[in-house]
């Protein structure tokens, strides 16, 4: 059970940290879908596929949608749309697979998302002083570290019972 240091209260759900940080990644995801579907047409899955296949370009559809954090076949749907759009193109690889790669038009819509998602981050780093941004960049990777190591605890644990 999750106490209050030094006390002996519980927290509400309202003041656990995992709430807390996920309800302002859900208002930052929020406030960008609505940005980039009015300047962009584009969706949040499809902003953050873009972005991907822009950084990497060896990207098959399974190795996109474990970065993106999305099921395959929600992906499927995203790179499709991005396809017949005309921003994305596949090329067939080695069995089932195939590459995906930025056309021309959607290079140039990568510009503009990532030029607009540069700027969202100053405005959101702006508030905090330099130290309040080398405290909360050192407590992100910390908190990162733990909740992998303790993701993969209760995967041992589950694949133990």
């Amino acid at each position: 059970m999750t106490r209050r240091r030094g006390g002996d209260d519980l927290v509400p759900i309202s003041g656990l940290l995992s709430y807390r940080l996920s309800r302002t990644s859900s208002a930052l995801s929020r406030s960008a879908a609505l940005r980039y579907r009015r300047e962009f047409d584009v969706s949040l899955g499809e902003w953050r596929a873009i972005a991907l296949i822009a950084t990497d370009a060896t990207l098959t559809l399974n190795r996109l949608a474990r970065r993106a954090g999305l099921d395959k076949a929600q992906m499927s749907r995203v790179v499709t749309k991005l396809t017949d759009r005309g921003l994305v193109s596949r090329t067939p690889g080695s069995g089932r697979t195939s590459q995906l790669d930025l056309t021309a038009t959607g290079k140039k819509v990568y510009a503009g998302l990532i030029g607009a998602a540069n700027d969202r981050d100053t405005t959101f780093l702006g508030i905090l002083s330099p130290d309040e941004r080398e405290v909360l960049e050192r407590a992100l990777d910390k908190l990162a570290d733990l909740a992998l190591s303790l993701e993969q605890q209760e995967r041992e644990a589950q694949a133990g019972e």
